[in-house]
């Protein structure tokens, strides 16, 4: 029997970007080509979640149910409401599907086999698995290669480079005029220490904070993507020598510390504890340093969760399977 069998996976989720972006992460470091299973509960369904029932009109015996036959190895779910789905497919399979999930479930740690949280999360057990930073599908791999062959406009700015990952307002934080003055002068003050600016805004970027940031590139000659073709977002990380990251998003953070390079977060008005929780475990790994408008810090070796996730993922299913009896743990 081959050692290291490559299972049949699929990706649970309601479609939510963020969700099904970190299973498909974990799914590909097991080096599967995992199938995506959408769930989309109707009123009232889908204000019982995530404790459920499944809307019966997505039951497993239902045409175009995201719960249909034949069912996987592994799933790896996220999101509310896909809760209840992980926990019906476990029972539909008679429990041969090994269940992952990631993030709080805030069912409790029998929500599925496998459980991941970021070390700000509450949830603890035999069975979670906590680590600093989320999953992410930037890999090595990708990573070198974007680093190989950087576009003419990255390949062209001088040393140090910096990538500027621009996020926004969101739940916990909100960018002040005073704030958006504060943050351009210090890449102003950045730009004039010698630091080549290239950066991005998210779908999060407002007007004003975008035109602010863009003025500073234009000043300094910097490179800020205008939204039109490819987006830069992995060759400005593979490429930079440090990253300003706004501290409005902790997968931007989480996802900088894959490269190695120093992470020098900004942090708009506003705040949560579990996001400051993050910034605080990173700059005590010496990944992550606040942003005063000059660089700091080192490199160090890459952070990077998603392999940890799956190594864990596939010795828990490896033992599910011995225990099932299809083969040696």
């Amino acid at each position: 029997m081959h050692e290291n069998p490559t299972p049949t996976v699929w990706v649970l989720s309601d479609g939510k970007a963020g969700d099904e972006l970190q299973c498909l992460g974990v799914a590909e470091r097991l080096g599967a080509a995992p199938e995506i299973r959408r769930v989309n509960p109707r009123k009232p369904w889908a204000w019982l979640m995530p404790r459920g029932p499944i809307d019966p009109r997505e039951a497993p015996d239902r045409p175009g149910s995201p719960l249909s036959p034949p069912f996987p190895e592994i799933a790896i779910a996220s999101g509310r409401r896909a809760v209840a789905y992980l926990r019906a497919l476990k029972k539909v399979s008679n429990g041969a599907t090994y269940t992952v999930f990631l993030k709080d479930p805030r069912t409790g740690p029998g929500t599925a086999d496998l459980i991941w949280v970021a070390g700000h999360d509450r949830l603890r057990g035999d069975n979670v698995l906590v680590t600093t930073t989320s999953p992410h599908r930037l890999t090595p791999q990708k990573l070198a290669a974007a680093r190989a062959a950087p576009p003419p406009a990255i390949a062209g700015l001088p040393h140090p480079r910096v990538a500027v990952l621009v996020g926004g307002d969101s739940r916990h934080h909100r960018f002040t005029p005073a704030d958006i003055e504060r943050f351009t002068g210090q890449l102003d003050a950045l730009a004039r220490s010698g630091a080549s600016l290239m950066g991005s805004p998210s779908r999060r970027t407002s007007p004003a904070l975008a035109t602010a940031v863009a003025a500073v590139f234009t000043r300094h000659g910097g490179w800020w993507w205008d939204g039109l073709g490819e987006n830069p977002y992995l060759a400005l990380l593979a490429n930079a020598n440090a990253v300003v990251a706004t501290a409005d998003s902790t997968n931007m953070i989480g996802e900088a510390t894959a490269t190695g390079a120093p992470i020098l977060v900004f942090e708009p008005q506003g705040g949560h504890p579990k996001i400051a929780a993050l910034i605080q475990a990173l700059e005590r790994e010496g990944a992550v340093h606040r942003f005063c408008g000059r660089l700091e810090g080192e490199g160090y070796q890459p952070i990077d969760s998603t392999p940890v996730i799956a190594d864990a993922i596939r010795q828990g299913w490896q033992r599910h399977r011995a225990h099932l009896g299809l083969g040696a743990a």
